[in-house]
């Protein structure tokens, strides 16, 4: 026993040793390195379908994406990283603007007819999740493509998963700060005083407890997809752009592609994820007590998917009178679900649209219905989930904050009597939700003024402001008259775009706080 404890003690300090060499890189370097050994799974695919160019494209850059991440791992040991309170926080702003940047290098080398603004361009929407694609032709990219967009949005819908709770909660960002008694972009004082966790090693742990949880629910989506008859790679794309919210498809959408009501079902019941982070995880503060049912943002999202289609079901009954339509049950029920699927899909920020949508549009008579898309995309999604948007939590504090002041309008003496939802939001939750949504109304005003400098006609400009900033691509065809031409844009649009994906994904007051001089002493 004694000579075994010997002879494994090295060992240990070894794989020690290691590991704290490890915790030691700069986080956007780790990202780097997962990045880069994830081309290995694009490059086999190409290899099995003979598509020669793209696998040796994503093997020969993701082998020397790993020899850069070596070279500088190997430089950097030995030394202590030294960053602020931010530094987490600016790996992750560096993570969606530099690395689409390496990320579109594979995909340049296996479209050689493309251009490096137009791959970036595609990176960006992937690894923020929004979805948008300057290539409107499905045919116009091979599969290995489809596979690397999808992968690298179901990568960024994880990395967002992990920074949730790693890098945005302890900052009191992203959400975090209704229900924080901190200021937003400052760490807690009592966790200051008690001592702080090593944001690296909370990084890892984060990784560690969410990965596998998110590798199960996308396998599970895809076997469920193959059950119901789509072609492998279809159904894995479209598994991981539910998981990510980002509305990727091999076949330019779930609409007139053949996509049947039991893979609609399957993708919805696991839209459902996107609606709060109770459904997969309770690492945060925004968990609540009584369970998932008590969530505010959970029930606030399902009363919004029952509430919009039963409205639009209502419509079609009361314009009825006057034109004196009917309709078959199977006819009713196809466009109820269509709305319905529509509903849940752009409200989490998705952006597929069902097989069914069109009978659904024609029954309400609706002569707009971008509209409502483009309201839900804007309404978002859970806290620290893949979705976008201003999110749940943030309309349901602005709720909460309008009912209490109509009380008070009755009773002035009234004393609050929220229940344990409203316990959750700190005594200015509302206000601090409330600046939020000012600095997004004036980041879509921005957005929208640029494009329209740049020759972008008002209604394309402001319908693309909302897309890219709320993180839903697929509005751009839908919620405009006539789909978008992205690839007819200058390149000043195209970087602006750019620049928005990653406002809406980050969030204006993480770039805020980064503008804060004093937050990087800390």
């Amino acid at each position: 026993g004694a000579c075994v404890q010997i002879t494994g003690a090295p060992h240990v300090r070894r794989k020690s040793y290691i590991r704290r060499e490890i915790l030691e890189l700069p986080l956007f370097l780790l990202i780097f390195g997962v990045f880069s050994a994830s081309t290995i799974f694009p490059a086999i695919f190409a290899l099995t379908t003979q598509d020669h160019l793209a696998s040796r494209a994503f093997f020969y850059s993701g082998l020397l994406g790993v020899i850069i991440f070596t070279l500088i791992a190997v430089a950097h040991a030995g030394r202590r990283a030294r960053h602020g309170a931010l530094g987490p926080l600016m790996s992750l702003f560096s993570s969606f603007v530099f690395l689409p940047a390496l990320l579109a290098i594979p995909f340049l080398e296996a479209l050689p007819t493309t251009r490096f603004l137009h791959a970036y361009f595609d990176m960006v929407s992937a690894i923020t999740t929004t979805g948008a694609t300057l290539f409107d032709d499905p045919g116009r990219i091979s599969d290995t493509l489809h596979l690397w967009r999808a992968q690298v949005a179901w990568m960024g819908g994880l990395l967002m998963w992990i920074a949730a709770s790693a890098i945005l909660a302890p900052l009191h960002l992203g959400g975090f700060e209704v229900t924080s008694q901190a200021e937003p972009g400052n760490p807690d004082e009592r966790r200051s005083n008690m001592g702080q966790i090593d944001p690296r090693q909370r990084l890892l742990r984060s990784a560690a407890a969410l990965t596998p949880t998110y590798l199960a629910l996308t396998l599970m989506l895809w076997l469920l997809l193959l059950a119901n008859g789509d072609r492998s790679l279809v159904a894995l794309c479209h598994a991981m752009s539910v998981l990510a919210t980002s509305g990727i498809s091999p076949l330019g959408g779930t609409h007139d592609t053949g996509v049947g009501f039991g893979a609609e079902a399957m993708m919805m019941l696991f839209m459902l994820f996107a609606l709060s982070r109770l459904t997969f995880s309770k690492d945060t503060v925004t968990a609540t007590q009584g369970g998932l049912f008590t969530d505010p943002e959970f029930r606030m999202g399902l009363a919004l998917i029952l509430g919009v289609p039963v409205v639009l079901f209502v419509r079609h009954f009361l314009g009825a009178f006057d034109v004196d339509a009917s309709a078959e049950a199977l006819e009713t029920g196809s466009a109820f679900w269509g709305a319905m699927f529509t509903v849940t899909s752009f409200l989490t920020t998705t952006g597929f649209v069902s097989a069914s949508w069109a009978e659904a549009q024609s029954w309400s008579g609706l002569e707009t219905p971008g509209l409502i898309l483009m309201g839900l995309a804007l309404i978002g999604g859970g806290v620290a989930t893949t979705a976008g948007g201003v999110k749940l939590l943030r309309v349901f504090a602005l709720y909460r904050n309008g009912v209490r002041e109509m009380e008070r309008l009755v009773h002035p003496h009234s004393v609050s009597g929220a229940g344990q939802a409203g316990r959750r939001l700190q005594s200015n939750g509302a206000f601090i939700a409330w600046i939020f949504f000012m600095l997004f109304a004036l980041s879509l005003a921005g957005v929208t003024l640029l494009l329209t400098f740049v020759g972008a006609p008002f209604a394309d400009a402001l319908v693309m402001s909302v897309a890219t900033l709320a993180t839903t691509g697929p509005l751009m065809e839908f919620a405009a008259d006539a789909p978008i031409a992205l690839i007819q844009l200058g390149d000043g649009a195209k970087m602006i775009l750019c620049a928005a994906m990653v406002l809406g994904r980050l969030e204006t007051l993480a770039i805020i706080a980064l503008l804060t001089p004093d937050l990087w002493r800390a």
